[in-house]
This record gives structure tokens, sequence and C-alpha cells, in this order.
């Protein structure tokens, strides 16, 4: 009897391990994306309101590992999430989607031919930041190597960074301060 009563004492311990870490994995890779309908120019619009630095969209394709990658470490941190919903109106885009998307400049298209023709996105991810005119300011292409790589991605455009200098120049100075 005490037997049976162990097993389902741990038992009941692992369903509820896994219902937590189920829910908060689902919380948090959700949690760094905002909605949208494929209207940049109405997240623009939003993305102002909000009193936001910009618009950042990340170009990915499903079979994408690296986008996996991105997407199910990097983008479920606590103070990453904090740092891109503060400053920026977070969108994914498809590269490979059929789905209409009205673009910043009021241009329709797929999002398979927006991605392809417009911003010349080929391999994936893309991370690209747009300012609140629609005017693309930064471009990076392919995983960040680590979380403070990413965060310093968007600090490099929320402290200017991006007027003056590179985006590598930006991260060897990061890291070189912080040695």
């Amino acid at each position: 009897m005490k037997m049976m009563n162990k097993f389902k004492q741990l038992l009941m311990m692992l369903l509820a391990t896994m219902l937590i870490t189920t829910t908060h994995q689902a919380w948090s890779a959700d949690a760094f994306f905002d909605e949208t309908f494929g209207n940049y120019q109405e997240d623009l619009e939003t993305a102002k309101d909000e009193g936001k630095k910009g618009v950042f969209v990340f170009f990915h394709m499903d079979e994408c590992p690296f986008c996996h990658r991105m997407r199910s470490t990097i983008m479920t941190e606590p103070d990453v999430i904090k740092l891109y919903k503060s400053n920026f109106m977070n969108v994914m885009h498809d590269i490979e989607g059929s789905n209409e998307i009205v673009d910043f400049d009021g241009t329709k298209g797929t999002a398979q031919s927006i991605a392809e023709k417009k911003y010349r996105v080929r391999a994936t991810p893309v991370m690209m930041i747009f300012d609140l005119q629609g005017n693309p300011i930064v471009k990076y292409t392919g995983p960040t190597r680590t979380k403070e790589e990413f965060k310093w991605l968007a600090e490099y455009v929320i402290d200017g960074s991006y007027k003056t200098q590179s985006f590598t120049a930006y991260k060897r100075a990061r890291k070189q301060a912080a040695r």
C-alpha cells in the first residue's frame, strides 16, 4: 500500500512538472512576437502609438533549424522578451508564405515575393529592424551566437549606434568592454 502511494505521488509530481514546463515554453515562445494581420503599415502605426523605436521583422522558414533554435531558446528568455517588446513591434515573416502582406510603403504581395524581391531574403533567419518611417536600418543574416549578441542587436538600434558604426564594430566594442 505504501509503495502504491509513493508511486502516485511521484506520478503526480512528474505530471505537474511536465504541465508547468510545457505551459512556460508555450507562453515564452508566443510572448516574443506581436499579433499581426500582415499589414506592416498598420503595425508601424501601432509601434508609433505605443512609443516604440521601430519594427523588428524575423524572416524565417518552417524547416529552418537556425530559426527554430532562435525561437525556442533565445527568444524565450524573459529579459530578451522585455527588451524587444519595450522597444519594437515584433513580427514573424514566413519567406515561403502565400498570404498577402501590405509592406511599409503600401506595396502588396505574397509574403514570399516581398521577402525575396524587395528584401532579398534567400537564407534564414534574417532579422531586420525598420525605423518608424518603415525604412530598413539593420539587416542581420543568420542566427546570433548568443543571447547577449541578440540583445546587442536591439541595443545597437536603441542607442543610435547604427548611425555611426557597423554592427560588427559595435559587437567588438561591447566584447572588449565586458572584459
